[in-house]
């Protein structure tokens, strides 16, 4: 089979052996793998490389975009959520008074960060949430 290693395909394509991995654990590229486990690039996955720098470009998106929009396509619960989250409205819970629901909303926002700080304390709660 003619291929290139990852170093030849970096090369290549303009995309560094370390985007390359991550493109690959994005699950946008899948190169097959050498007896020896080494990543080996084809004809198909040279031109999943080009398609996908020319869709980034014409799109102004980023990587993690096209992932995201593959994960959308593939897991079903997923879509759905996010679907659900688009047309869902805001709305004061019934138990709140009018008055009271910003606070309320503010309350709630400062368990949820308290509650990821305490997960990943290394990590910034604002990133976390």
């Amino acid at each position: 089979m003619d291929a290139l290693t990852i170093h030849e395909a970096a090369q290549t394509t303009g995309w560094s052996p370390r985007m390359l991995r991550y493109v690959e654990r994005a699950g946008l590229v899948a190169p097959v793998r050498s007896p020896a486990g080494y990543r080996l690039y084809g004809p198909a996955e040279l031109q999943r490389l080009r398609t996908l720098r020319e869709l980034l470009g014409r799109f102004d998106v980023g990587l993690s975009d096209i992932g995201f929009a593959a994960r959308m396509r593939d897991e079903a619960d997923l879509r759905g959520a996010v679907e659900e989250w688009l047309e869902a409205q805001a709305h004061r819970p019934e138990h709140v008074p009018a008055p009271d629901w910003l606070h309320w909303e503010q309350e709630k926002h400062e368990a949820l960060l308290a509650a990821a700080a305490t997960l990943s304390p290394s990590t910034p709660a604002t990133e976390a949430a």
